[in-house]
C-alpha cells in the first residue's frame, strides 16, 4: 500500500460489524477509529489471527481450518471477515468441531453454526460478522476445526497468510462431514476466519492480545506445533497464579510496522479491528518496531515513540491496559546498520521508562548476547540474526510476568 487506511466502524446489524475505509496519505494525522465492540455475551477471545489480503477467492470452495484454543468455555462464536474483499461474500455452511487427526473430526463434535438464526450469512464488503453462540463446552488447548463453504466467492480473499498450521481445502460443500476423505488439498493459511470466542466458567477471566510482526506471528517456529511465543504464553497463563488472564490472541503479521502500511495495515491502522474489537481483551502487549528501523526507512526515535504514544492513548481510551516489549536486537541481519541500532537503543530507553504504559516486557534484555548486546544470543537465533527458533520463542514468553497482564482500568 502506498497510503494508509482509515477505517470508521459502523454497526450494520446486531452481530454484523463493518469497516468503511478510505485511503489517506501515509503518516496522516486523521483521528483514530473507535473500537468496534463485540456482541453482548461474546465472552473472551480464545484464538485470533490478524487478517490481510490473500489471493482470490473461489466459488464452491470449502475450507477446513484448524486453530488452537487458549481458554475453554461454552457458547463458542466465530468471527468471519470480508475486510479486504471488494464485493459481498456469502457463507452457506459453517461448522465447528474438535479435531481427531488431520482433517478428520472427533465423532459427534461437528455442529452447524448460525448467524442471527440462519445457516447462511452474507458479509458486506469490508465487514466482519459474528456467529450466534453454539451450546456446549469447548476445552482449552485443543485443536478446534472450523469448516466453511463459499458458494460464489470471487475477487480478493481475506485471511492470514502465514498460519504455520496445516488446514484443508475441498471442492464443494463438505463442511458437515466429519471425515477427511473429501479434504484432499492442504493450505498453510487461514481463510476468512479471524477470531473465536467462548464464555469461560469464571466470569473474571480476561485475555491478552499480542500486537506484533513476524516475531509474534511465529516465523521459523515449528509448523503444526503451536510454538509461537503467544502459544507458550497461553500455556503459562493456563496454570499461572496471580492472574485471571487466560485467553491469548495472536495479532502478529509478518513484516508489520508501527507507522507505515505494507505487510498489512500498520499497527496504528489495524489496532481497532485486530485487537480492540476482540471480546474480553483486558491487556494489549505491543511488540513492534524492528521493521520500522531495519530497512533504512529513516524513521527516527522521536517518530517511533510518537507512534507508541498514539497506541497507548487509544488503548487506554478503550479501557484496556498496554504492556510494551522492548525492540529486540538484529545485528548481522543484512539491513542492520549503526544508525538503526542507535534508534533502537533510544526507543528501548524510552520504553523502559514506563511513562505512558502499564508494564514493560524487556525482550531485548532476554534475547541479547552478553558478549555483544546488539546481537541475539546464538543459541536462540534461527540463523538469520533477527528471528528466533523455538527456544527463543519460549524465552520471550518467559520474559512476561503474568500478573502484569492483569491490570485494570
Amino acid at each position: 500500500m502506498n497510503g494508509r487506511l482509515r477505517c470508521v466502524p459502523r454497526v450494520a446489524a446486531v452481530l454484523l460489524l463493518s469497516l468503511a475505509c478510505e485511503s489517506v496519505p501515509a503518516r496522516a494525522t486523521a483521528p483514530p477509529a473507535r473500537p468496534v465492540p463485540a456482541p453482548a455475551g461474546s465472552g473472551v477471545v480464545t484464538w485470533a489471527a490478524s487478517a490481510d489480503r490473500l489471493g482470490d477467492g473461489g466459488a464452491d470452495r470449502g475450507y477446513r481450518l484448524v486453530v488452537h484454543t487458549s481458554v475453554g468455555g461454552t457458547g463458542l462464536r466465530v468471527r468471519l471477515s470480508n475486510a479486504f474483499g471488494d464485493r459481498p461474500l456469502t457463507f452457506d455452511s459453517v461448522y465447528a468441531g474438535l479435531r481427531s487427526r488431520g482433517a478428520a473430526l472427533r465423532p459427534g463434535s461437528n455442529r452447524a453454526l448460525t448467524f442471527a438464526g440462519s445457516r447462511t450469512v452474507t458479509v458486506p464488503t469490508g465487514a466482519l460478522v459474528w456467529s450466534d453462540p453454539l451450546p456446549g463446552n469447548v476445552p482449552a488447548a485443543v485443536d478446534l476445526v472450523v469448516s466453511l463453504h463459499t458458494p460464489d466467492a470471487a475477487g480478493p480473499a481475506t485471511g492470514h497468510g502465514m498460519a504455520l498450521q496445516t488446514s484443508y481445502l475441498a471442492q464443494g460443500d463438505h463442511s458437515a462431514g466429519p471425515g477427511a476423505a473429501d479434504w484432499r488439498r492442504t493450505t498453510g493459511s487461514w481463510w476468512y476466519l479471524d477470531a473465536v470466542s467462548v464464555r469461560p466458567a469464571d466470569p473474571a477471566t480476561g485475555a491478552v492480545a499480542a500486537l506484533g510482526d513476524s516475531l509474534t506471528d511465529g516465523w521459523q517456529s515449528g509448523t503444526d506445533l503451536d510454538r509461537r511465543w503467544p502459544d507458550y504464553l497461553a500455556r503459562r497463563l493456563s496454570r499461572a497464579a496471580g492472574t485471571t488472564v487466560r485467553g491469548v490472541a495472536d495479532a502478529g503479521i509478518s513484516g508489520n510496522k508501527v507507522l507505515a502500511d505494507g505487510s498489512g495495515p500498520s499497527a496504528l491502522h489495524r489496532l481497532d479491528r485486530d485487537v480492540l474489537s476482540l471480546p474480553g481483551v483486558r491487556t494489549v502487549l505491543l511488540f513492534e518496531g524492528v521493521n520500522d528501523l531495519k530497512a533504512h526507512t529513516g524513521v527516527t526515535a522521536a517518530e517511533l515513540i510518537a507512534g507508541y504514544r498514539r497506541i497507548a492513548r487509544r488503548v487506554h481510551a478503550a479501557g484496556k491496559c498496554l504492556v510494551v516489549a522492548t525492540v529486540s536486537p538484529f545485528k548481522s541481519w543484512p539491513e542492520w546498520d549503526p544508525a538503526a541500532e542507535a534508534v533502537r537503543r533510544n526507543v528501548n530507553q524510552f520504553l523502559r521508562a514506563d511513562r505512558p504504559f502499564d508494564g514493560v516486557a524487556d525482550f531485548d534484555r532476554a534475547l541479547r548476547s552478553p558478549h555483544d548486546p546488539e546481537r541475539i544470543r546464538p543459541h536462540l537465533d534461527n540463523g538469520d540474526h533477527l528471528h528466533l527458533d523455538d527456544r527463543g520463542m519460549r524465552v520471550l514468553a518467559d520474559a512476561i510476568t503474568p500478573p502484569s497482564l492483569d491490570c485494570h482500568r
